[in-house]
């Protein structure tokens, strides 16, 4: 598959990291805002690690990207943790950077666009904005782990939604035990 993947400023650069971990046989597309950066030197150790051979932009408003055309050929859009301010940016149209332009491009196409919110609690406005969404045809997994496999660590908390993530990219895993399954 040919991916794009986005990172914003919420808080939860784990579920960035695990999802470039298991993308390294897809050609992957990577751009993160600086926000993403300041958010993965706290909470990740050394910072976000993005494996060898994916694609990395800077996200600074630019459309000089491959991926902010409709004519460029990309399979999927997941972007992990998405913001609420983006969120509220592209459920509203407003293109101002290039990953919401991105995403409007992904909608608009008709291609998968995956949002991963990491806020708590929601406001009516996030709700609404999420519902806007999915009624473009995004899809929304927020990042609300399972704990019916009994995970041990934080990144067997984690793997839980990237999984997620990855079923709805139609990527094979084997992140976590499916429910009631005896693989």
């Amino acid at each position: 598959m040919k991916l794009v993947v986005a990172m914003t400023g919420a808080s939860g650069a784990l579920y960035t990291q695990r999802l470039l971990d298991n993308l390294t046989e897809h050609e992957v597309h990577f751009i993160s805002t600086r926000h993403a950066k300041e958010v993965a030197e706290l909470e990740l150790a050394g910072g976000l690690k993005v494996p060898a051979g994916v694609k990395q932009y800077e996200e600074n408003g630019s459309m000089f990207v491959p991926f902010v055309s409709g004519s460029a050929k990309f399979d999927a859009m997941v972007i992990i943790p998405a913001s609420m301010g983006t969120v509220g940016r592209i459920a509203n149209g407003f293109s101002d950077g290039t990953i919401a332009r991105a995403a409007d491009v992904f909608l608009k196409e008709r291609r998968k666009l995956i949002l991963v919110p990491r806020e708590s609690p929601y406001n009516l406005i996030h709700l609404r904005n999420m519902v806007t969404l999915t009624e473009a045809g995004a899809t929304i997994i927020p990042a609300s782990p399972g704990f019916y496999h009994k995970p041990a660590t934080i990144t067997d908390l984690v793997d839980t939604i990237v999984a997620r993530v990855l079923d709805h990219l139609g990527i094979e895993h084997k992140l976590v035990k499916r429910w009631q399954s005896a693989d």
